[in-house]
């Protein structure tokens, strides 16, 4: 797996969520003989919202995640669901949509292990019917799972091309064998999640650079400007101004910069 980009988003918040019910039963698990299909009208809803809602957001990163929880828990008619992104090969939680999701999500931060972290190494779906099935090979995620009354997880990898940058976990009540169809719709909403962050990100480090760029750019013309006042003052020529600048700030411990601004606008002399 290719190095990871260090990337972080600050845990969100968002107010209690009650998930609303569908007519139909999920797809899979304990309705396997009688499947039904997901939501078709609220996925195309759900995808429309994304494109409407979250360019009007400006911490766009933690708002498209915040918005790929509830979307997912509703489309598939979910118990909850919830998001954890990697920074230098740990998992960190973002963020769920009930406090059960976030409860499970923060087990997995604490312990680094369950099926988004085993989505995260692998790149690959996790899927697991019943996770309290699963204590051998996740003890405290499946402790926490089963104490919560959680039944069927899937882990679905959140990608940046060939770099796994987090992943989403989706949660069921009972169990559930989940179907080809529950993982394409939530991978296809997390594709449409991650491409905000990833935008928001490097929108990010452009203005970053921006910012920097400017801020060189008025430090340079203000020490131009400190240097042509001190090269009038002491009748010197620009070079040896600027030496007696450099000169003052190592004696006096200060930034080029600020010896500048303090000739340019208090008058100082050096």
């Amino acid at each position: 797996m290719a190095p990871e980009r260090s990337r972080t988003i600050a845990p969100y918040s968002i107010a209690p969520y009650s998930i609303p019910r569908r007519s139909e039963p999920p797809t899979g698990g304990i309705y396997r003989k009688t499947p039904t299909l997901y939501d078709q009208s609220l996925f195309m809803k759900t995808l429309s919202r994304f494109s409407v809602v979250l360019p009007e957001h400006h911490d766009l990163d933690a708002t498209a995640l915040a918005e790929l929880t509830r979307s997912v828990t509703e489309v598939l008619g979910l118990g909850g669901s919830g998001v954890t992104m990697a920074e230098q090969g740990q998992l960190h939680f973002v963020t769920a949509v009930t406090q059960d999701s976030k409860e499970l999500e923060r087990s997995q931060e604490k312990h680094q292990e369950g099926p988004c972290r085993d989505a995260y190494e692998t790149g690959e779906v996790v899927r697991v019917t019943d996770v309290r099935q699963e204590s051998a090979r996740w003890p405290d995620y499946s402790a926490t799972a089963t104490r919560l009354g959680v039944a069927g997880v899937a882990g679905i990898p959140m990608r940046d091309a060939d770099q796994i940058i987090g992943a989403l976990n989706i949660y069921s009540s009972e169990p559930r064998e989940w179907s080809d169809e529950d993982i394409a719709v939530a991978v296809v909403l997390a594709d449409v999640a991650t491409s905000y962050v990833l935008n928001a990100s490097r929108l990010h480090d452009q203005e970053q650079l921006s910012e920097q760029l400017q801020k060189a750019l008025e430090s340079r013309v203000v020490i131009e400007q400190a240097k042509g006042i001190t090269a009038q003052r002491k009748s010197v020529t620009i070079d040896h101004a600027y030496q007696l600048m450099r000169g003052h700030a190592r004696s006096n411990h200060a930034s080029l910069r600020t010896v500048a601004e303090a000739i340019v606008g208090v008058g100082l002399r050096v």
